[in-house]
């Protein structure tokens, strides 16, 4: 009888596909630039600083021409997710400024849909081959972090302080930016924000507290159709406080559904920029990342 059963046991076995192993990615989505990235290809952090610094576990730069309206290029973004996030396998999601857009986008309109589950082995485009030939809706995402978001748009773009000729400025004009796409709708997945605050005297026109490009509404993921005047606890020239974590800002303004504010700049220490070297505000999302995607 143990023969008998040795023998069903080795044949039920060998019937058995093996189960695909999973892997976690982290992906990291860039905002406004001259267009210089090289799209499709996931290994290109250029826009980030060097690609040798920590930066989250199997991390991927998603890279798209960030001169052009999101709309159009967000399945630069949709096939990285197809990519790596489908299957077996698991990513963490990384935004800055623009990326934000790019990251709420996806999410709030193609993240119910139904997507092919894909083999992690991209080609010169950036588009993977089909897995199994089965489907899943939507992607396998743990978090996103997002280093001064732009979903709420800039009064940089309003008041034409951007070259008007890129058609992404379009975009970023605030009351176009947070009328998009349902902000709220992010398929129950978190958005940790990080808001800087080291803004300069020609950022005036920005409300509030800014890091030289967006302002506090935005960074910090407050709702609304218009942006607002927020700041750090105790100025006097504001119209309310950005306050941390999922609490509405003190004038009771709302943030957008699942999203909290991991860090308000209350040092003034981080302005909007990478500067090649993974600086400003992207610093401590680096850090954040380099901790907690595993």
């Amino acid at each position: 009888m143990k023969t008998l059963f040795s023998a069903v046991l080795v044949a039920v076995t060998i019937l058995v596909a093996p189960e695909a192993s999973a892997t976690n990615y982290t992906l990291w989505v860039h905002g406004r630039n001259g267009g210089n990235t090289q799209a499709g290809n996931y290994n290109d952090f250029s826009y980030w600083g060097p690609s040798s610094t920590a930066a989250g576990v199997n991390k991927k730069a998603v890279n798209w021409n960030g001169t052009q309206r999101v709309g159009g290029e967000n399945y630069r973004l949709r096939d990285a997710l197809d990519c790596f996030c489908t299957g077996a396998n698991w990513c963490y999601l990384v935004g800055h400024s623009a990326g934000n857009l790019q990251i709420g986008y996806a999410l709030s309109l193609h993240g119910g849909s139904t997507r092919y589950k894909k083999n992690a082995s991209p080609n010169a485009s950036g588009v993977c081959g089909n897995l199994d030939g089965t489907t899943q809706v939507g992607w396998n995402i743990k978090w996103v972090d997002i280093a001064s978001g732009a979903g709420g748009g800039s009064e940089l773009a309003d008041h034409g302080d951007w070259a008007m000729s890129e058609p992404l400025v379009s975009d970023l004009v605030t009351t176009t930016s947070r009328a998009m796409y349902n902000h709220n709708t992010t398929r129950s997945l978190w958005f940790y924000m990080f808001a800087g605050a080291k803004g300069t005297a020609y950022s005036g026109i920005l409300p509030g507290q800014d890091d030289e490009a967006v302002s506090y509404h935005s960074t910090g993921g407050v709702s609304g159709s218009s942006g607002g005047s927020y700041c750090n606890p105790g100025d006097l020239f504001c119209g309310g406080t950005l306050n941390t974590g999922t609490a509405a800002c003190s004038d009771g303004r709302a943030k957008w559904s699942y999203h909290s504010v991991s860090l308000r700049d209350t040092g003034e220490a981080y302005n909007h920029y990478a500067n090649g070297n993974w600086a400003g505000i992207i610093g401590p999302v680096r850090s954040d990342v380099v901790t907690y995607a595993k």
